[in-house]
């Protein structure tokens, strides 16, 4: 919990200076306006401009998600702290503006932004999203949205305030098969849902390593210092970046916040869920066989396999239900109505109902109810549910200019991101039943587990 100070770094504090010095004294008020010496409005944007976007964090999914929009957008402006990794995206778009400290970016590039996508690993997705919603800028930041509980709170609370169109990138909630599955489910298909298994084949990254990794040279190409961002000091090795920094309690959220507000988006949705009222964890470590992974004082990274519970009480027309995630190879049994030959997917999930259970394979985007005989005999239900046409980088470009919601804005997406998040309470506490009050954001029977929902950066870090 210790907070390193570091001199280097750039303080909230400087960047508002510099930003009140670029802009004439600018001071930010709610909903992206600026008053001093003269009064700057957001642009109002139409159907038919092109949208600037600058992105932070473009060597992996920033990369991905620049392609799906540079045919109709302006690409205004790339930062990345890794000149190397990041080297072929900004030759891709010599026009744009260049930066390696996102705060610089943003006082530098500001009035030429409307828009910027956030790419970073997970412990900068929350300092980054908030310092450009401040400044009134629509994001799109990639899943789990914050690495920590009360981050996704923030967040979620800022997006109302500052009036922004806001995007968690979760790409299947702007897809088909999650409205089947709602429209289904809502239809009666399989009766009432009371419990849920949902899995993934994930990590596919180093797990279950007790200690840090020895210290190496840093590559002249990277600014470790801004990669670390609010996250407490260590020294540089190859092992943190990049990609496996997902396995790493201080950079990342593990399989469970990888893939969980992919593949537990479609049951959140459909079974009309909002926070978990328990959750509870048991975990493996498949390095260390005596297992003597609880007696770690310092924990740095998530174990290798996982099977997280939660239990939701009654909502709505809804009755309580039972969600259990399995991560690391682990799975459910196979159900008995499986047609012979059917194997399980890599990911995917299994709803049971009162009348039958429905398959979800998230590999090939595809639900059916099982046996196959039940899918055929089944009247589909009328499609209801608004579709999305676009790409889901589109549908949020789309949002801003017409001053819509975007389809996985940050008050659907913050409160999912929170209840995976609470997955990974219980991971850090396995075999104990944690209590959860998720409107106060609290575990109301475990005071330790508290710490790990709060924020806690180094010195010249905050939201």
């Amino acid at each position: 919990m210790e907070e390193p100070k570091n001199g280097k770094i750039l303080t909230r504090r400087d960047f508002l200076n510099g930003m009140a010095a670029t802009a004439a004294a600018f001071t930010i008020l709610p909903g992206g306006l600026y008053a001093g010496e003269k009064t700057i409005k957001r642009r109002k944007l139409k159907p038919s401009d092109k949208m600037n976007i600058a992105c932070v964090g473009i060597g992996g999914m920033g990369a991905a998600n620049l392609s799906g929009i540079e045919a109709t957008e302006n690409i205004t402006a790339l930062c990345d702290v890794d000149d190397a990794y990041a080297g072929p995206i900004f030759a891709k778009y010599p026009k744009a503006a260049r930066h390696k400290d996102f705060r610089v970016m943003l006082e530098k590039e500001f009035k030429h932004i409307d828009g910027v996508i956030i790419a970073t690993p997970d412990h900068l997705h929350a300092p980054v999203t908030m310092a450009a919603m401040q400044l009134g800028k629509h994001v799109y930041c990639q899943k789990p949205l914050t690495r920590l509980v009360s981050e996704a709170r923030a967040l979620t609370e800022a997006a109302r305030k500052y009036k922004v169109v806001s995007q968690m990138g979760n790409q299947g909630h702007s897809r088909e098969d999650l409205r089947l599955i709602a429209e289904w489910i809502w239809d009666g298909a399989i009766g009432p849902v009371h419990e849920v298994h949902a899995w993934t084949n994930r990590p596919v990254w180093p797990q279950a390593i007790p200690n840090r990794l020895p210290a190496m040279p840093v590559p002249g190409t990277l600014d470790w210092d801004l990669w670390l961002g609010p996250s407490p000091v260590r020294d540089f090795n190859q092992g943190y970046l990049p990609f496996v920094w997902r396995g790493w309690w201080d950079f990342g959220s593990g399989a469970l916040g990888d893939m969980g507000c992919h593949f537990i988006d479609p049951i959140y949705h459909a079974l009309k869920l909002r926070f978990p009222s328990s959750v509870e964890a048991s975990i493996a470590s498949l390095m260390d066989p005596a297992n003597i992974w609880e007696k770690l004082d310092n924990r740095e990274t998530f174990p290798s396999a996982s099977i997280v519970t939660y239990d939701f009480a009654a909502r709505e027309n809804m009755p309580p239900v039972r969600l259990v995630w399995y991560d690391g190879g682990l799975m459910p049994p196979r159900p008995e109505e499986f047609d012979p030959g059917r194997r399980m997917p890599g990911n995917g999930a299994i709803y049971i109902g009162e009348k039958g259970k429905l398959l979800h394979d998230q590999d090939s985007e595809s639900p059916r109810l099982i046996p196959e005989t039940a899918m055929k005999a089944y009247t589909l239900p009328p499609k209801t549910l608004p579709r999305i046409t676009t790409s889901h980088e589109l549908n949020w470009v789309e949002a801003c200019k017409t001053g819509g919601v975007a389809s996985s804005n940050f008050d659907y997406a913050g409160p999912l991101a929170e209840t995976t998040l609470a997955g990974n309470l219980a991971v850090r506490f396995p075999n104990q039943r944690l209590e959860y009050d998720g409107e106060n954001m609290q575990v109301t029977n475990h005071a330790e587990a508290n710490e790990y929902i709060k924020t806690h950066y180094r010195d010249g870090w905050s939201l």
